[in-house]
């Protein structure tokens, strides 16, 4: 009865987060026409350099994909697309300066801003391979009891004062390798202190989308959630939706090898759902915890879809009665970043794969839908401002529904932004090509 109540308790949390990032399958008659955006009329009275180029393996080539830059000094940063790409916007009062470029299991680099050029800057980095026998520090007794530690630390390792965050949020939806739908935006996130129990704040300052139904055999997906689906990633902060008291004792931990991040030792976790609950959707990954302090500094994971059923059950909210709908894939990804010796949320990665069978049709439909934000930004927020409650965000908002428009080329203006990846830079040329010929 109590291993029961606790699978119950499991599935009550876990679905309150994928809720959040549910799909909504619903018919769809007429495509959709559109060329406004929301915030058209904002103005930069800030001019910025741009900056273009990849992060790669020092010795291979291969692409790192979330590599981090940083501005040095400031809190302005970027992200690596999953080319390795990235775009970086430097206001022109920054004539000078260094950028830190790191990434897992590599050693972090600082490179003068003057290196970088407007197109093709390759910034290299050398792999980290450690052990950690040699670090000086107390090792708890096993792995889940310093998962449980990394938890308990969280008022001291993380901000505990109020920030405002700029972030930059896309969502994409392809139908086996192409882009059908392509929704990004700028968001304002009212990020609350760690140690608070208030929830945190999103308010849409800027967005953009575009979708073909005609891709979609009629049947629109919708990803509910939004910036939330990625923001609800942040586990220190909201550790119910997989690591509560409650719902911990359903894994089994075990030290893997430890890394590299940010030129710091980092234990490597890994957890899965004990064996008798092979049957339930519950989350397997690995942890990376700062050997020294602790802290969290970042979670790749993914949730078990192995039983079409359950999986299905908490996915899908709504659907045409002659469709069956399976998820295939659940993977996720949080990053957290370092200023000053605390740590705060930087980037959430959400990637869903699905399957989509019709009745009366032989073959099915294969969609991937991603969801990411990145941080770009921030500044402590000592006044305790917040968006008004009109402006903010519902946690079921759909940002497909709450902006449109390719057309303009500098509609983003001096926000950093992730690079598009080839697939996504090639859909949104393909728009504005489509909007030229509407216009003539």
């Amino acid at each position: 009865m109590i291993k029961e109540n606790i699978i119950m308790k499991t599935k009550i949390n876990y679905i309150q987060l994928l809720r959040l990032i549910v799909l909504s399958f619903i018919l769809s008659l007429y495509p959709e026409v559109s060329l406004a955006s929301v915030n058209d009329n904002v103005s930069y009275s800030q001019e910025f350099n741009q900056y273009k180029g990849s992060v790669v393996d020092s010795r291979s080539g291969t692409p790192l994909v979330f590599a981090t830059l940083e501005v040095d000094g400031t809190n302005i940063s970027t992200i690596t697309n999953t080319e390795g790409e990235f775009l970086l916007k430097v206001p022109v009062s920054i004539s000078s300066g260094t950028v830190s470029i790191s990434f897992l299991g590599y050693k972090s680099k600082t490179v003068n801003l003057s290196v970088f050029k407007a197109e093709k800057t390759k910034i290299k980095l050398e792999s980290s391979a450690i052990e950690l026998s040699g670090v000086n520090i107390s090792a708890p007794k096993d792995a889940e009891e310093l998962v449980k530690k990394a938890l308990r630390k969280k008022e001291t390792n993380y901000f505990n004062d109020q920030t405002v965050m700029t972030a930059f949020y896309r969502e994409t939806i392809k139908k086996r390798r192409k882009n059908v739908s392509l929704s990004e935006a700028v968001v304002n996130l009212y990020k609350q202190s760690y140690s608070s129990s208030r929830r945190d704040v999103v308010e849409l300052f800027k967005a953009r989308k575009s979708t073909d139904y005609t891709k979609l055999d009629t049947v629109a997906l919708k990803l509910q959630g939004g910036p939330f689906s990625a923001l609800y990633l942040d586990i220190m902060k909201y550790p119910e939706y997989i690591f509560s008291d409650g719902l911990i004792d359903l894994y089994d931990f075990s030290f893997d090898a430890s890394t590299i991040v940010n030129n710091k030792e980092v234990y490597v976790v890994k957890f899965q759902q004990k064996a008798e609950l092979q049957n339930q959707p519950l989350y397997y990954g690995k942890l990376f915890i700062d050997a020294r302090t602790l802290a969290l500094t970042s979670a790749v994971y993914n949730l078990n879809v192995e039983n079409r059923v359950l999986a299905s059950d908490v996915f899908v909210r709504k659907k045409p009665k002659d469709i069956l709908v399976y998820p295939t894939e659940a993977a996720y990804r949080v990053d957290y970043r370092e200023k000053d010796g605390k740590w705060y949320y930087g980037y959430g990665n959400v990637q869903l794969a699905f399957k989509v069978n019709r009745k009366r049709k032989i073959f099915n439909s294969s969609y991937r839908l991603t969801s990411e934000m990145a941080v770009t930004d921030w500044e402590l927020n000592t006044s305790g401002e917040t968006a008004r409650p009109k402006d903010r965000l519902r946690p079921t908002i759909v940002i497909s529904d709450e902006a449109s428009g390719f057309s303009d080329p500098e509609f983003w203006g001096a926000y950093n932004v992730i690079e598009p990846e080839k697939s996504i830079e090639s859909a949104i040329n393909k728009i504005k090509r489509q909007l030229k010929k509407v216009k003539s």
